[in-house]
C-alpha cells in the first residue's frame, strides 16, 4: 500500500524538530552536528542527535538515535525522517543509516535532508537505498 504524500507544513515541522534536537548533538570529534526527526506511521514525532564516543566505533548517528527512540515507545512503521546537519548543504544519511531506515520503512518513507542555507532535498528510501539487505 503506498501511503500519502506529507504535507508542507508537516515536512517543516519535522525539519524544525530535527533542527532543535541537532542543538543537542555531541560532536567533540568530528565537529558534525546532526539532528533527526522521524514521523511515524500514526504521526507521532520521535527525535535523536548523533552522540560520538572516543571509540568511535561506539557512535552513533542521529538518524538510528531517533529511529530507536521511536521503537522504544512502540512505534516501529516509519513515515518519514527529517535530517539536519551543520554542513551549508544538505547530506544524506550513511549507508549504515539508510539500511536501518529501510528496516522500519513503509512503502514510500520520505527521507528529507535540510542543509543549513535552506537547501532541501526529499527522496524515498527506495531511491537512496535499491538494493537494500532484507531477510
Amino acid at each position: 500500500m503506498k501511503q500519502k504524500e506529507m504535507t508542507d507544513k508537516e515536512t517543516k515541522e519535522l525539519i524544525e524538530s530535527a533542527r532543535m534536537v541537532q542543538k543537542n548533538s555531541y560532536a567533540p570529534y568530528s565537529n558534525f552536528h546532526v539532528g533527526a526527526a522521524v514521523r511515524t506511521e500514526g504521526g507521532e514525532v520521535f527525535v535523536g542527535t548523533n552522540v560520538e564516543n572516543a571509540s568511535y566505533g561506539l557512535t552513533i548517528c542521529a538518524e538510528r538515535s531517533a529511529i530507536f527512540n521511536a521503537v522504544s515507545h512502540g512505534h516501529s512503521r516509519i513515515k518519514a525522517i527529517a535530517v539536519t546537519t551543520s554542513n551549508e548543504k544538505a547530506t544524506p544519511p550513511c549507508g549504515a543509516c539508510r539500511q536501518v531506515i529501510k528496516e522500519f520503512s513503509m512503502p514510500n518513507t520520505l527521507v528529507i535532508v535540510a542543509g543549513q542555507q535552506g537547501d532541501i532535498q526529499v527522496k524515498t528510501i527506495e531511491e537512496l537505498l535499491p538494493f537494500s539487505f532484507v531477510l
